[in-house]
């Protein structure tokens, strides 16, 4: 992969952190990268580790997490506001990689810590996949 690849792959992913919450596909995140849909998504996998469908969920997920633990707005208003456009993938998705459906972890109490700023709770609160190991922690 050449160096200027990588920054067209940097570039499509710095567009899905920023706009998580638009209707972003493969197709439109490949024209932005000068690749063919096949192409740019063999080569965000093998420079991210995911698919950049996977990455732009867990973006969506980490911050429908923010939103549910406020508990001022419902799921399906979460859900929407993440740029999903149904609530069962949502809810599905969400299950998947936090572990709990979005409802439960509405409701929950949340330690103290969920009012950190946002770029430490993206670090500390980040979806993790169930066979995926977490750094510092052994298995």
């Amino acid at each position: 992969m050449t160096r200027a690849d990588l920054v067209r792959l940097r570039r499509a992913r710095d567009t899905m952190n920023r706009d998580y919450a638009q209707p972003l596909d493969v197709q439109a995140l490949a024209r932005a990268a000068l690749m063919s849909p096949g192409h740019f998504s063999r080569s965000f996998r093998a420079a991210f580790g995911e698919t950049p469908y996977s990455y732009l969920m867990t973006r969506r997920i980490e911050r429908a997490k923010a939103l549910l633990r406020r508990g001022d707005l419902t799921v399906t208003d979460v859900c929407f506001a993440v740029g999903c456009s149904s609530v069962g993938s949502f809810s599905s998705r969400f299950t998947e990689l936090v572990g709990e459906s979005p409802s439960t972890y509405r409701a929950r109490t949340h330690d103290p810590g969920a009012a950190i700023p946002a770029c430490s709770a993206k670090i500390l609160t980040r979806p993790v996949r169930n066979r995926e190991v977490q750094p510092g922690v052994c298995s």
